[in-house]
């Protein structure tokens, strides 16, 4: 469904939209798993998270006659403002629906990039039905922050960055939620090199890892995450799964308070502002360090767009 050179199509594509983000060292983290430890830091990239990059290679393959009528999408808050910048960069009608858990900062960001913004239900599958139907009301394109292969393909640019600038991969570990990052990613490694794919989610909201065991894609019940943008199910047929099926190895999922403690590490040691999606890998390293012991992990930090009380939160 999406090949290695979808991945380098969709690069191609994207041009001056997104931003090579680094692939670093850490030292820190090495010597606390007694492994060697690299984090990607799409935390850095043009507007706080990965979610640029699919966003923009679906926009990019509009037709002319649904750049006229605009998109919609549904987000928690970071794909939506992946879509925002790039329908804004090429003149496109924006309309975003997000949760009621989606933090103010990235509903300020959301609206900053020029779109029309509806904020609809707690949790993310209550944004994309009301998206959906606006979808359909208006015959405009939904983009979909998951299921979609042009997205899928953008995503796994990540890990392309991450295979030419970095050493030979042990193990990769991934945030998931409706599984687009990690299809994306997985396509890449498991194409170019021998590395396992582990799964990161929150205890608050494993849906793919319960859906995974189930070997059907199922509700669950949800709770509160600082983790916001890994909180929501998956939509029935949605093509992520079965990639999650083939493609990804392990799956991990981590408790609430090491969430929090993995956001305190990164930022008063590692000095790096990442948000609470972003930090479940390095949450996996620091809950479990002998299950990396002796590996090369490159750990992908997928977001920055933190809320402010979580930042204080963390800070003290």
């Amino acid at each position: 469904m999406v090949t290695i050179s979808d991945v380098y199509a969709a690069r191609r594509r994207m041009g001056e939209w997104v931003r090579r983000t680094p692939f670093e060292h850490s030292p820190l983290l090495s010597s606390l798993t007694n492994s060697e430890v690299w984090l990607k830091l799409e935390n850095r990239q043009i507007t706080g998270s990965f979610k640029i990059r699919g966003a923009s290679n679906r926009i990019s393959l509009l037709t002319p006659e649904e750049r006229v009528k605009g998109v919609v999408a549904a987000s928690s808050g970071n794909h939506a403002q992946g879509v925002a910048y790039a329908a804004r960069a090429v003149g496109v009608k924006a309309v975003i629906v997000v949760p009621g858990n989606t933090p103010k900062v990235k509903r300020d960001a959301i609206r900053v990039l020029g779109a029309d913004l509806t904020v609809h239900g707690y949790e993310y599958m209550e944004a994309e039905r009301l998206a959906q139907n606006i979808s359909r009301e208006r015959e405009m394109p939904f983009l979909s922050p998951y299921n979609d292969p042009a997205l899928i393909a953008g995503q796994g640019t990540v890990a392309l960055e991450m295979v030419e600038a970095g050493p030979e991969l042990d193990m990769v570990l991934v945030p998931v939620s409706g599984g687009g990052l990690i299809s994306g990613i997985a396509t890449v490694i498991k194409g170019a090199s021998k590395a396992e794919v582990i799964g990161i989610q929150t205890e608050a909201s494993p849906v793919m890892h319960e859906s995974i065991k189930a070997g059907k894609i199922v509700d669950i019940p949800m709770y509160e995450t600082v983790a916001e943008g890994l909180h929501g199910g998956i939509e029935q047929g949605s093509i992520t799964f079965p990639l999650c099926q083939r493609l990804v190895d392990d799956w991990i999922d981590v408790k609430e308070e090491v969430i929090v403690d993995a956001l305190r590490f990164m930022l008063l040691r590692h000095h790096e502002v990442i948000e609470g999606s972003g930090a479940v890998g390095i949450a996996a390293l620091l809950d479990d360090p002998r299950r990396f012991e002796g590996r090369c992990v490159g750990v992908v930090v997928s977001g920055g767009n933190i809320d402010e009380e979580l930042l204080r939160r963390v800070a003290q």
